[in-house]
């Protein structure tokens, strides 16, 4: 707007000038309107000569505000890229910047985000990718959009399903349209959670209403919920001036109103909203759900207690223990309620015997409920050992896996590990390891460089300069030592700490290697363009479905040596302080 204005007094100035020029002699003569060319003959030469002044005047003008333009221009365009900015992280949180996108090809950008959406990301990596796309940050100039960059953000936070992630990404950027997605998402999940005072809350915290008929439907519901309904018919009113039409929604306004009675009989499955408003509106609400029923509504009805009990599920119906199935997979039962189903089929005894061979004759929700029920009176540990990896497979092959999660490591404990033969372990040890280490404590051992106290250093409680003398002492003893090797790890924390500006004396270099990390080619040309935000996506996609700790030390070594190099420390104390010590 300064700009603007500036321009438009030196065009009013410029205009007075040109009018200030004198008149030609003949200008009150009649004229051939259609002799053009003679008449920009005889003008030319007579108005050159004022122009040129004038042009000089306004050089004058221009020149004397010269320096205000240059800091406009720059105002301006700080003014314009700011309304690209959608996040939620300040870039210097993670060491990371607003153009670490820019140098980037948007194409690969999205290549490479799709490629990971269809993974299901480990904690570790799931913590990298959250950092780098909820950043503000500048889009890529080339190859993309800035809606297709943004739905990159709003399809993360949708497929992480963190509501509250997702409630301070719409209060943070609410003056946003792209956010209409996301708001829909987040009204539909927390309804169908049973979570309505949540829902209806959102709309009290963002500033910018969203102009989509389907939140505005949801807004004026709400006002209702809230007894506000004489605010509520004023928002009804002004929407149905724009032409807003939906017969369904209309009745149930009225019905909600206390205008009509609860004449209405069709449950509708349009929306989940609609849903919603059925099981407000319908007298003697009734549904029962399928295969096909739309998870958000599988959803609401546990939520609101109206699914089928266990007790009550007919076990000749196929088709109704599948859909339970189904149902449990996608969080609408409990994996109890499922187990516990699976305990009325009834076997005799020769099936519970043979069990692994009986089980491949039945119907794979048969033979999951053989499977359960035989690890139930089973009483060796590597048999019921067995059972449970079957079992899980069962699941796995039929899509259920989330069916069988939480159980399945509440069985497991209740076996004796240290009655496993070797030959179980292994199904044994990492569902175990599913539990973590987050309550482990740090074990030190100060002959090992990794293991020792200078891992301090990466959580920020020791300063460099302590840091610097007992490096300075452990390699004084290293060196003494001539049956001392240096890990990949101790690699790791001495390359990290020289990166950090700490200093080795020249005596000690001999008997170190460093820089032996492998970095792949395709990152390395990343690092020399500046690609920041494209390395992290690479480097998530690595990291992918494992745990950190569960890579192996070279992989550890060039994603470390990576970091350092973008100067990336928060990120990469992080991953050290993850998989380099020793808990106990």
């Amino acid at each position: 707007m300064k700009l603007l204005k500036l321009l438009n007094r030196k065009s009013f100035i410029l205009f007075s000038l040109l009018m200030l020029i004198p008149c030609n002699s003949y200008s009150n003569e009649p004229v051939d309107i259609w002799d053009l060319e003679n008449i920009k003959k005889e003008s030319t030469v007579e108005t050159i000569t004022d122009i040129q002044s004038t042009n000089i005047e306004m050089n004058s003008i221009t020149n004397l505000d010269n320096s205000n333009l240059i800091g406009i221009e720059q105002d301006e365009k700080i003014e314009s890229n700011q309304i690209k900015l959608v996040g939620l992280y300040d870039p210097a949180e993670n060491d990371l910047n607003l153009n670490m996108w820019e140098l980037s090809d948007g194409e690969k950008i999205i290549n490479l985000s799709q490629k990971i959406q269809k993974v299901k990301l480990s904690d570790d990596a799931k913590n990298i990718y959250k950092k780098l796309i909820l950043t503000n940050a500048f889009p890529p100039k080339t190859n993309i959009s800035i809606d297709e960059f943004v739905d990159l953000k709003i399809k993360w936070l949708i497929k992480n399903d963190d509501l509250n992630l997702i409630k301070e990404f719409i209060i943070k950027n609410d003056q946003q349209t792209f956010n209409n997605e996301l708001i829909i998402y987040y009204l539909d999940k927390n309804l169908s959670l049973g979570k309505l005072d949540n829902t209806c809350e959102l709309f009290s915290l963002i500033k910018n209403q969203p102009e989509n008929n389907y939140i505005l439907k949801y807004k004026i519901y709400c006002l209702i919920h809230n007894d506000q309904k004489e605010i509520a018919q004023l928002q009804y009113d002004l929407i149905k001036e724009t032409g807003f039409k939906d017969n369904f929604f209309d009745k149930s306004f009225n019905t909600l109103m206390g205008y009509t009675n609860n004449s209405e009989t069709n449950i509708s499955e349009k929306s989940l909203l609609n849903f919603h408003l059925s099981y407000l509106t319908v007298k003697d609400f009734f549904y029962e759900p399928n295969e096909n029923t739309k998870k958000n509504i599988w959803q609401y009805l546990s939520s609101n207690n109206l699914l089928t009990k266990v007790n009550d599920i007919d076990l000749d119906d196929r088709e109704k223990i599948k859909s339970f199935e189904k149902a449990t997979n996608d969080g609408s039962y409990k994996e109890t309620d499922l187990l516990d189903l699976y305990t009325r089929f009834q076997f005799n005894i020769y099936q519970i015997i043979s069990v692994f061979d009986a089980y491949k004759l039945l119907p794979n929700y048969e033979s999951r409920a053989l499977l359960y029920q035989a690890f139930l009176v089973s009483k060796d540990p590597d048999t019921k050992i067995n059972l449970l990896e079957l079992l899980k497979k069962e699941f796995d092959d039929d899509n259920l896996s989330k069916a069988f999660d939480e159980e399945l490591l509440r069985l497991i404990q209740t076996i004796d590990g240290d009655k496993i033969s070797s030959e179980s372990s292994k199904f044994y040890e990492l569902q175990l390891s599913r539990l973590g280490n987050e309550e482990l404590k740090i074990k030190y051992n100060n002959k090992i460089l990794h293991q020792s106290k200078l891992i301090n250093y990466f959580s920020g409680n020791t300063s460099k300069e302590k840091i610097e003398k007992e490096l300075e002492k452990m390699l004084k003893k290293i060196k003494k030592n001539k049956k001392y090797y240096f890990s990949t790890k101790d690699n790791i924390i001495i390359e990290s700490l020289i990166s950090d500006g700490i200093k080795i004396s020249e005596k000690y270099e001999s008997i170190l290697e460093l820089n032996k990390s492998n970095i792949p080619t395709d990152i390395e040309v990343m690092i020399n363009d500046g690609e920041i935000a494209m390395i992290l996506l690479r480097l998530v996609e690595i990291i992918g479905e494992d745990n950190l700790k569960d890579l192996g030390t070279e992989t550890l070594y060039f994603i470390v040596s990576t970091l350092n190099k973008l100067n990336i420390d928060k990120i990469r104390n992080d991953i050290i302080l993850q998989v380099i010590p020793v808990k106990v």
